[in-house]
């Protein structure tokens, strides 16, 4: 069993306050989670208006298919909200 896991760090310039930025994270994690079947979640800079740290997941027995999975959900993420940044982002396979 493989588990994959991508780590986006995301800058969000135009929050000004924590629940702007909740209203746009929510519908996010919806989305992804409906289109790619991962799990996924807010999990660091909580406190932070304009930044965030999503984490995504998914679980395979191959860990290139994990790879592929998650690179085209940092692709599908990238396209889609094109006002958000993305600082940083890693794919890992456990």
């Amino acid at each position: 069993m493989t588990i994959g896991i991508l780590t986006l760090q995301l800058h969000i310039p135009e929050c000004t306050t924590l629940k702007q930025k909740r209203g746009i994270l929510k519908p996010i994690l919806a989305r992804l989670h409906r289109e790619f079947n991962v799990s996924a979640a807010e999990t660091g800079l909580n406190d932070h208006w304009q930044d965030a740290i999503l984490v995504c997941a998914i679980v395979s027995n191959d860990c290139a298919f994990c790879t592929r999975a998650l690179q085209t959900v940092l692709d599908f993420t990238n396209s889609q909200w094109p006002n958000i940044q993305i600082i940083d982002h890693r794919i890992e396979c456990l």
